[in-house]
């Protein structure tokens, strides 16, 4: 890409920003420190941009704009291009840095089978390494072996990328009396509080105290109890599982998330001796045991979102394509608001994923002509459509004869992001920050954009350039490659035609 380019489309992005956040150019060129032509300059891209401002505007629209380094990664796509053949569903992220800090519970030697090579488990690793924990790769597994901790050689440039740091709080409570943890990173999608996180500690009998760059976690006596989760979230509960593995006695949470990454963890900690009832459902009760020292093997299961991500692939790009190692229990819903948009596939039967628990099925979508649906669609806790998933819709929705409403209640920012379609020729319409229309059918543009700062967003967009003709090109995509593993190859394989370029 060359400077020209690249201003530009900083520069669009910035206004785009901008306007949604209700910010005229005076406001933005006050916060920056600047002039008002100054700022209208830059949004035409008349005016080259320098590191310091663009952290500057960063800041101040607190969003991160671009990754402007060497060996950052930018994908051209030859659009347009029909897909075939078969995919294998890959191992959950989510599930797999959750289940990395679990391992700290286990004084032996702990193996995760077909561990997924992507830029989150990478930081996770890098975390643990620097806090005196020896984890490495042996061929697609990772061998983790807990040592002497040593918390301030955290790495904190490898944590502070990834939200997922914050579950080592959990097991950090029965090995340090006292350790702080740095603020969590991660997609940016508005206001995610670790509070829940922080409420639960506290009935379990540790202090936390929120200081300028870090959380400081103080255990007093732990205690089993009876813990009413604030928030139904994912990480929350895992955290609050992790710290009461290891405290003798029952512990029950309430209004808990039954996710397929909390299923995996509550797995686990079986594996590791850990009697928990209530698995599948927001009701755990967890019997801890206070000493964990054995040799553990567990296969996390596949991801129910990268599924959807290949589904979603298949429909932008009108393909009949095999999906294998389905996990069905969280796709269902899924399945059946696209059968009654009406999505053409079929399902084999199911069968049990490798850690003998989750049920798997192979699907094989087909070339459909889509409607909207009538009703809105919005994501929740599971069981329900699975928040993470809701985004695909959007991109889905394009593709479909008529008006959809999408509410994403959770996420301040996220439906933000969903208006970066309209570049590629969508039609969409911002009710607020949580509701989008998207009106369809729309025959999608090739174009030049940058990576939104988050996986899902990111994601659709990708997927929308695939069924756009045209060659297109996404600049900066750390956050599709912290989600998934070697996806351009798996692309390319089925018929894409995607170039990385690095340095862009």
């Amino acid at each position: 890409m060359n400077t020209k380019t690249a201003t530009q489309g900083i520069g669009t992005f910035v206004a785009s920003l901008r306007e949604r956040q209700g910010l005229t150019q005076a406001d933005l060129a006050k916060a920056i420190g600047t002039s008002q032509s100054a700022v209208a300059r830059m949004e035409k891209g008349e005016q080259n941009l320098t590191l310091e401002m663009v952290d500057k505007i960063s800041g101040a629209l607190n969003t991160s704009l671009v990754t402007l380094s060497q060996g950052s990664m930018s994908f051209e796509i030859e659009g347009g291009r029909k897909l075939k053949g078969t995919v294998v569903t890959n191992t959950s992220k989510n599930a797999a840095t959750a289940l990395l800090c679990a391992s700290l519970l286990n004084e032996g030697k702990t193996l995760f089978k077909n561990m997924p090579h992507i830029e989150e488990v990478s930081r996770m690793l890098e975390v643990l390494k620097s806090i005196g924990v020896a984890c490495r790769w042996v061929g697609d597994d990772i061998e983790i072996k807990p040592g002497k901790l040593t918390l301030p050689k955290l790495n904190r440039d490898a944590a502070i990328k990834t939200r997922s740091v914050i579950m080592l709080a959990g097991p950090l409570v029965h090995l340090l009396k006292e350790f702080r943890l740095p603020y969590v990173g991660g997609c940016k999608l508005g206001s995610r509080t670790v509070r829940p996180h922080l409420f639960a500690m506290e009935k379990l009998g540790v202090q936390s105290v929120v200081e300028d760059n870090d959380y400081h976690f103080i255990r007093k006596k732990l205690k089993p109890n009876r813990v009413v989760m604030y928030e139904s979230g994912d990480t929350a509960t895992e955290n609050t599982l992790l710290a009461a593995a290891r405290i003798p006695g029952k512990t029950t949470l309430v209004f808990a998330s039954a996710n397929y990454m909390v299923q995996d963890l509550c797995r686990f900690l079986e594996t590791l001796g850990v009697r928990i009832e209530g698995i599948g459902t927001t009701t755990l009760t967890v019997h801890g045991k206070e000493h964990i020292a054995l040799n553990a093997t567990y296969y996390p299961s596949e991801d129910p979102t990268e599924s959807m991500f290949f589904l979603t692939a298949a429909i932008l790009t009108n393909s009949q394509l095999t999906l294998t190692r389905c996990p069905i229990d969280f796709l269902e819903l899924e399945l059946l608001k696209l059968e009654k948009m009406g999505l053409k596939y079929t399902m084999g039967e199911r069968y049990k994923a490798r850690n003998g628990c989750t049920d798997l099925v192979d699907i094989k979508v087909y070339p459909s002509k889509l409607t909207a649906l009538e009703e809105k669609l919005y994501g929740r806790p599971y069981p329900g459509l699975n928040i993470d998933n809701l985004p695909f819709f959007a991109v889905i929705a394009t593709q479909a004869e008529g008006t959809t409403l999408i509410h994403d209640w959770v996420y301040e920012k996220r439906a933000l992001y969903f208006t970066e379609l309209d570049k590629l020729g969508a039609q969409t319409l911002l009710a607020d920050p949580h509701r989008i229309f998207i009106t369809g059918k729309t025959e999608l543009k090739a174009t030049e954009l940058i990576c939104p700062p988050a996986l899902r967003p990111a994601t659709i967009i990708l997927i929308a350039m695939l069924g756009a003709k045209g060659t297109s090109t996404l600049h900066n995509v750390y956050s599709i490659n912290r989600g998934y593993e070697d996806l351009v190859t798996r692309l390319n394989a089925l018929g894409a035609k995607i170039r990385k370029i690095t340095g862009a």
